[in-house]
C-alpha cells in the first residue's frame, strides 16, 4: 500500500505511539491518535506532529465499548474523508497471582475485554470504511510469549491468554477481510523496560535476549510500517522480541 494522503488511526500506545505515528505521517499519513486516559501524552504527539507541518488529531476512545469505537471511527472519517490503516497498540498488562476465584474473574474480564475484545470489534468496525476505498491495513500487538506458544510467567495467565486470542482475531479477520483488507499482527519482546524495572531486572532482560539490548520503539515502528506496506502478507504475528524466545 501507498501511504500518500493515507489515513490511520492508532490506538493506545502512549510509550510507542510516538514512534509509529512518525514513521507513518513521514511516508504519507494523516494520523488518529485515540486515548482512554492517556490524554495528555496523546496530544503532545499530536501537537509534535502538527508543529512540523504534518496532519494529525487526537479523540477519546475507550475500546472496551463498541459505541466508542463507532464514535471514533466516524469522527476520523469526518474529519479525513477515509480511513485506511489502524494501528491497535492498546493494551493492559498487568500481574495477577490467582489467590481467589473473584480476582482471576476480575483480571479476566479486563485483560479479555480490553486485549481481545477490542482487537475483535475494532476490526470490525474499521472494516466497511477501508472497504470503500477498496483497500485497508490492520495491525494488532500480540506477545512474544504468546507467539511462542508458552506462557514463561505465573501470575499473568489473563494476559497471556488474551494475547494469544489476538493471534486468533488476526488470522480469523485475515481470512474474513480478504482480499482487499490484510490483517496481521507484532509480537513484541523486550522493546521498552516497565516504569520501575530495577537495573538489576533490565539486566537479567538483557541477558536472556540474544541480540543483549531493548529494542525500543522504533523497532516496532518499522515492523508497523513494512506490515502496512506489504501487499502479499496476512494473517500474521510476526516477532519483534531480539531472539528472547530462543532461550
Amino acid at each position: 500500500m501507498n501511504l500518500q494522503n493515507k489515513v490511520a488511526w492508532i490506538t493506545g500506545g502512549a510509550r510507542m505511539g510516538a514512534s509509529v505515528a512518525d514513521v507513518l505521517s513521514r511516508n504519507g499519513c494523516k494520523i488518529a491518535l485515540s486515548y482512554r486516559t492517556s490524554r495528555k501524552p496523546a496530544e503532545k504527539i499530536v501537537g509534535q506532529l502538527l508543529a512540523q507541518g504534518r496532519d494529525a488529531m487526537a479523540i477519546p476512545c475507550d475500546l472496551t465499548r463498541q459505541g466508542a469505537i463507532e464514535r471514533a471511527a466516524r469522527q476520523i472519517v469526518r474529519k479525513y474523508k477515509r480511513l485506511d490503516v489502524l494501528v491497535n497498540l492498546s493494551s493492559v498488562y498487568e500481574e495477577t497471582p490467582l489467590k481467589t476465584t473473584a480476582l482471576a474473574r476480575s483480571a479476566w474480564d479486563k485483560h479479555l475485554k480490553t486485549n481481545a475484545q477490542s482487537a475483535y470489534l475494532l476490526s470490525l468496525v474499521v472494516a466497511p470504511w477501508m472497504n470503500r476505498t477498496k483497500g485497508g491495513r490492520i495491525v494488532h500487538i500480540a506477545d512474544w510469549t504468546s507467539a511462542s506458544g508458552r506462557p514463561r510467567y505465573k501470575g499473568y495467565s489473563s494476559y497471556y491468554v488474551s494475547k494469544k486470542a489476538i493471534q486468533g482475531v488476526t488470522e480469523a479477520m485475515a481470512l474474513e477481510l480478504a482480499p482487499t483488507i490484510l490483517v496481521n499482527a507484532i509480537a513484541p519482546g523486550p522493546i521498552l523496560p516497565p516504569p520501575g524495572l530495577t537495573a538489576r531486572d533490565s539486566g537479567a532482560v538483557v541477558k536472556a535476549t540474544p541480540l543483549a539490548r531493548w529494542g525500543g520503539a522504533s523497532e516496532i515502528a518499522r515492523a508497523v510500517l513494512f506490515l502496512v506496506e506489504t501487499d502479499f502478507v496476512t494473517g500474521e504475528t510476526i516477532r519483534v522480541d531480539g531472539g528472547r524466545h530462543l532461550f
